[in-house]
């Protein structure tokens, strides 16, 4: 009788690189902190939540206080990124640059609810607006000066008379605000509804170049 071949066993990948998995916990981290907000939020939740060891999440993070600075510097990039990729692709003229930045605020890919409740956590602390002015910052101020310079183009091309760095703080202050209303009133209206509604601030400032529909063709 020949004898039975155990059947080859494939080998589980158990091991990832470092960079792979402390992404795999920072995700992990911002389900967890949208569902539980920031004081609730706890080293064994994430560890659970990723499916590892809670001893792996101190290993890779230390603390929970590093862990959440790291899904804090992370989320700012992606944010970054995010603004400065759709600048970086959008036409030569300032409307269609303001537009970029317009759309940008409510890509699919940030403006979940899950990013926004972690946003929204982040915000309501008060230990973590220190390392906010700190390490994200000098983004913020990015953002702003490309947002006020394209506004200034903006009002001289179409000979507009608004003060540019009035007009780019209300089309931001908009925006921010439409991300928390978006939380807060729940399934009130979506994300293209918000879209709309920072269009037709845009369109109050810039009637020349955009309605609520969106950028008029140049």
């Amino acid at each position: 009788m020949l004898a039975q071949q155990s059947p080859t066993r494939v080998p589980i990948a158990r091991k990832i690189s470092r960079d792979a998995r402390q992404m795999q916990l920072i995700r992990a981290t911002m389900r967890v902190l949208a569902r539980k907000g920031f004081a609730s939020t706890m080293i064994s939740d994430v560890a659970a939540e990723a499916g590892v060891s809670h001893g792996l999440v101190i290993f890779h993070f230390e603390t929970k206080e590093k862990l959440l600075t790291a899904t804090l510097l992370h989320m700012a990039e992606e944010y970054r990124a995010n603004w400065t990729n759709a600048l970086a692709k959008s036409g030569p003229h300032p409307a269609e640059q303001l537009d970029a930045l317009i759309r940008a605020d409510f890509d699919k890919a940030i403006c979940t609810p899950e990013h926004l409740a972690c946003w929204c956590a982040f915000w309501g602390e008060a230990q973590s607006r220190p390392i906010y002015q700190q390490e994200c910052a000098p983004n913020d101020r990015k953002y702003i000066r490309n947002l006020e310079s394209i506004c200034a183009a903006l009002i001289k091309q179409g000979g507009y008379s608004h003060d540019a760095t009035r007009t780019a703080r209300i089309i931001r202050l908009v925006s921010d605000g439409l991300w928390l209303d978006i939380l807060s009133m729940k399934n009130a209206y979506n994300r293209n509804e918000a879209l709309r509604t920072l269009y037709t601030c845009a369109a109050v400032h810039f009637p020349k170049h955009f309605t609520p529909d969106g950028l008029i063709s140049l």
